[in-house]
């Protein structure tokens, strides 16, 4: 699967791009867990090979692409990518749609970033449904609040790509992104690493620690690893 080799301003001006076109474009966040993911579910795979942007969310995609020879200049993270896009998209008047979570955690996330964020417009938060049998119920609720400028979906991998590559471009949004489990940090739900440790790279053993039942996910990453490395040892010992 392709991972993009992309900083935060690359990212974040291929939104806004997108926004001033009403392109629409759909925003990934691959780690290693979601490419082990994409290695047994070919519609994920689809999905993600479909995708305008798959930022490299996880640290272990940017060592691998270390150990093989293929650089990547930055570890961008879909938490920080979003904040930087609400930052923006609170300057320029932009109308967000927060979709998934459990509960109110969506509503509560959009409390939390627009009192963070003065003049972020968040027309609209909701946990809606993953199910394809559902979509045109959930694309009736977002239709009704009027234009969107950008839609957060947070079913988790595989839901939410399979939920933006079916939906998006029906909905004329100009930029979806899959975000995971952001709305439970936003809404104070679960508590986000400290900087210190996100600044080396340990937010992954962080939520491990805060959230114990991530631990059978975490399963793929030695397998992630042992694959990693045995693709930069093919690429430094074969011939190009």
């Amino acid at each position: 699967m392709r991972v993009d080799d992309v900083t935060y301003a690359e990212s974040v001006a291929l939104l806004l791009q997108a926004i001033a076109s009403r392109t629409p474009r759909v925003v990934t966040t691959p780690n290693p867990e979601i490419v082990m993911l994409a290695r047994r579910d070919a519609s994920l795979r689809g999905a993600l090979n479909r995708a305008a942007l798959n930022i490299p969310d996880g640290i272990g995609l940017v060592l691998a692409a270390r150990l093989a020879g293929q650089r990547l200049r930055e570890h961008v993270q879909g938490t920080d990518l979003v904040l930087l896009l609400a930052a923006e998209s609170a300057r320029a008047g932009h109308r967000w749609f927060l979709l998934g979570g459990y509960g109110d955690v969506a509503a509560r996330a959009a409390t939390a970033l627009q009192a963070q964020f003065p003049g972020l417009q968040i027309a609209g938060a909701q946990a809606g449904s993953p199910v394809a049998e559902d979509d045109s119920v959930t694309r009736a609720a977002i239709r009704a609040v009027g234009p969107v400028d950008v839609v957060l979906v947070a079913y988790g991998a595989p839901k939410q790509e399979l939920w933006l590559d079916r939906n998006l471009a029906e909905l004329e949004i100009p930029v979806g992104i899959g975000v995971g489990g952001v709305f439970n940090y936003f809404s104070g739900s679960v508590p986000r690493a400290p900087l210190w440790v996100r600044q080396l790279h340990f937010e992954w053993l962080h939520r491990l620690l805060t959230q114990p039942w991530r631990w059978r996910r975490q399963l793929a990453l030695p397998a992630f690893g042992a694959l990693a490395l045995a693709y930069a040892v093919r690429r430094r010992i074969l011939p190009p």
